[in-house]
């Protein structure tokens, strides 16, 4: 049965995270608030879970799932030899809109995807969604929409697309727009922006000089 919880009430976000964290852990799917939209997540060691959230999407393995983590520290538990400029994103964009492509841990029983040896990780800068993330352990999360749609400023939005295949859905009421994260990509030699979205490139590179456009 699907359920949808309403955060802003105290004692339903009490009941809400409990639930959707039991909804994980039992490897359904739910969909939950970030700091950028609304977010589809699965237990990111269950690949029955990833390969529903995948068709769910109507995305193939070919478009490999993101990695939310609810700390910095947990970064090293999931990507391998992060490099130092890495580290300094991290050190003043995280929790926020900033997704670091990393090498991923070669040891990790997961399957995300056709990721090819990495891994897309990323702190995000909502209560709710650390809440959950400290009690699961890294969560595969996309948007909430069905690919081509419009991504999910609210839980009600992402419920019309995604319907009863979603188990809980966790409303904290709506996204300030519809912008995704910035993606950068750490496994070269260089930084490299793949995705413009939250921060802005120059905003980075008062941090990350060396930091590329995508091209």
């Amino acid at each position: 049965m699907t359920r949808r919880f309403d955060c802003s009430v105290p004692a339903e976000r009490a009941a809400g995270i409990r639930e959707a964290v039991n909804a994980l852990r039992r490897g359904a799917l739910v969909v939950l608030p970030t700091d950028t939209v609304y977010g589809l997540a699965a237990d990111a060691f269950r690949p029955e879970s990833v390969a529903a959230l995948l068709q769910l999407k109507g995305r193939g393995r070919d478009m490999p799932v993101p990695v939310l983590v609810g700390s910095v520290r947990t970064l090293d538990g999931v990507a391998a030899a992060v490099p130092e400029v890495g580290r300094r994103l991290v050190e003043a964009f995280w929790p926020g809109g900033l997704t670091l492509v990393c090498h991923e841990q070669p040891s990790l029983q997961w399957d995300l995807g056709e990721t090819h040896g990495t891994v897309a990780v990323r702190m995000p800068l909502h209560p709710v969604a650390i809440e959950v993330l400290r009690e699961t352990g890294p969560l595969a999360v996309s948007s909430a929409n069905r690919s081509g749609d419009p991504p999910a400023r609210r839980a009600a939005d992402a419920q019309a697309q995604l319907g009863g295949d979603v188990a809980v859905y966790l409303e904290a009421g709506a996204t300030e727009d519809d912008t995704p994260s910035t993606i950068v990509d750490l496994t070269g030699d260089v930084p490299r922006v793949l995705r413009a979205g939250a921060f802005a490139t120059a905003t980075l590179r008062e941090v990350v000089p060396e930091l590329l456009d995508a091209t």
